[in-house]
């Protein structure tokens, strides 16, 4: 039997008509939607008048609902793949069943459409030539203060989610390493109440303490010219200087090695050898 074709489709971010007609017609004539919540699903399916067999799959079942979604795609049947709003695999449940379907060699389809960190970051007037998303910033402490480090070293736009009651958090987190660079806090994307906020963090931190809704932070790179500054800091500093200042971040001697070389621009191994001799 001929395998079937998972398709992967962008769906609404907010407005209902943020949908193409491809992604409509593929809703309709595929055998089964995967759906990150059915009942968000069936909202849009009820709306568009398509009928369809659904079936559950989210971040806690996906590596079991896999399995099952591929044992229907080897009996032939057509699948679409669906997340709540936008794009799915983008911080949203789909790389499991599609690295799964390419092992064995399954079709995959993606059906393009919206996707909230791209409507974000076009509306931002931020730099768009070259751009770091990082989906939603770690809860484990040692693992967000690396991260927030590589927002502090970007040239690059860096674009972040975040969960409203968490907005206020993030913002005073990242507040010592934005310094002065543009913040565009974009809201509630398509929908009614749609917004993009600008400023500093602070103006940030000041104007958004009382909003609802699916928060994107954009930030503008840094200059290339402040990273050359910084490198110069560092090489002012000793290098057991250097080394107490990772140290106390809770980084082990690889990582503060790595940092290290990094920080001055040179190789791991001329560090290393320094801390031999």
């Amino acid at each position: 039997m001929k395998n079937g074709i998972l398709y992967v489709v962008a769906t609404p971010i907010g407005n209902l008509e943020d949908i193409t007609f491809r992604a409509i017609n593929t809703l309709k004539n595929v055998d089964i939607i995967a759906a990150e919540d059915t009942r968000h699903t069936l909202k849009l399916l009820n709306y568009y008048e398509i009928s369809k067999h659904l079936i559950s799959y989210h971040r806690h079942n996906e590596e079991i609902k896999s399995e099952e979604l591929i044992n229907e795609l080897k009996n032939g049947k057509n699948i679409a793949l669906v997340s709540d709003a936008g794009t799915p695999g983008i911080c949203d449940p789909g790389e499991i069943v599609i690295k799964k379907c390419i092992q064995e060699n399954i079709k995959v389809i993606p059906i393009p459409g919206a996707c909230a960190f791209v409507n974000a970051l076009i509306g931002s007037g931020i730099n768009t030539d070259t751009f770091l998303f990082l989906g939603f910033l770690p809860l484990n402490k040692k693992n967000r203060k690396q991260k927030l480090e590589q927002i502090k070293d970007s040239t690059q736009t860096v674009i972040i989610y975040e969960a409203p009651h968490k907005l206020q958090t993030t913002l005073k987190d990242l507040k010592e390493f934005v310094e002065s660079r543009e913040i565009v806090l974009a809201r509630e994307l398509t929908k009614i109440h749609e917004e993009f906020i600008r400023g500093n963090i602070e103006e940030i931190i000041e104007k958004s303490e009382f909003l609802k809704g699916e928060m994107i932070i954009l930030i503008e790179g840094r200059q290339e010219i402040k990273i050359e500054e910084k490198q110069q800091e560092f090489k002012d500093m000793s290098l057991e200087e250097h080394y107490e200042l990772y140290q106390k971040q809770g980084l082990n001697k690889k990582e503060i090695i790595k940092k290290i070389a990094k920080d001055r621009g040179v190789s791991k191994n001329e560090i290393y050898m320094k801390f031999i001799l």
